[in-house]
């Protein structure tokens, strides 16, 4: 028996459209999961994302929705569940950030990061561990995080907090949920190559600073959705409450 099979099981992966998201959905897909797939209202890319699941031979029910407020998440779930029968992994990948200094930072801002970040996330994770509850059901849930919740990276002082908070969130509930094996983990990536990441920076300057981490490249999307594979498969059945980095080293490139 193969313990990274997901055949049979049912994943939902919110802010598939592109970059991380997508990577573990497509990753999920590879390892016979079939997937709900959710991104913004309006998403350009949530479709195309679709028709990439289907294309590995997975049933994929794409959702538009606003995890970035509970009445969002609650919608999702129900249709979620109306449409696929039920939902057994959870990867929460909802995030908002925007740098600047400390002492310039926009309140507004540091509400909407936080809320879009670390408020979304346990929302998410309370509608899905009822829902898991009441089918008396195991099953995972993986949040996206960031290697930002243990640096104190520049600029970033709500993303940092809300990366940071959403480790020890996911730490939380993994010890109520002991009694229902429902394992939870979050993922920390490093730097990943997106598009979000190439609109942000630029294709010249991201090819510039791949060659000073000590991986010499930076993290693709597909490098995320592996461990997500890990951590939504039996393989992992004996690990909760933790942080995985999967960063190449990105931590420790100043050492």
């Amino acid at each position: 028996m193969n313990p990274f099979d997901l055949t049979g099981k049912i994943a939902l992966v919110t802010g598939a459209g592109e970059g991380i998201g997508n990577g573990c959905a497509l990753e999920l897909a590879k390892a016979g999961a079939d997937l709900v797939l959710n991104d913004r209202p309006g998403s350009t890319t949530l479709a195309a994302a679709a028709e990439e699941v289907r294309k590995l031979g997975r049933n994929c029910w794409p959702i538009e929705a606003n995890v970035f407020e509970r009445v969002g998440c609650e919608e999702l779930i129900s249709s979620a569940i109306e449409q696929a029968g039920q939902i057994d992994i959870l990867v929460s990948n909802p995030a908002y950030s925007k740098r600047q200094p400390f002492l310039e930072y926009d309140p507004e801002n540091f509400d909407k990061t936080i809320q879009g970040t670390l408020t979304s996330g346990f929302h998410m994770c309370q509608l899905f561990a009822r829902h898991l509850v009441e089918r008396k059901s195991p099953g995972k849930i993986i949040l996206i995080s960031s290697v930002q919740g243990r640096m104190p990276y520049k600029l970033s002082v709500a993303y940092n907090a809300a990366k940071a908070g959403l480790d020890h969130m996911a730490r939380t509930i993994a010890v109520e949920l002991f009694e229902h094996k429902i394992n939870v983990n979050t993922i920390q990536p490093g730097w990943i190559e997106t598009p979000g990441e190439h609109r942000v920076f630029g294709s010249d300057a991201i090819k510039e600073a791949a060659e000073t981490l000590p991986w010499k490249r930076l993290g693709q999307p597909s490098d995320i959705g592996m461990a997500a594979v890990w951590l939504a498969s039996a393989a992992s059945d004996y690990v909760t409450g933790d942080n995985i980095k999967v960063d190449g080293g990105f931590v420790f490139k100043e050492c």
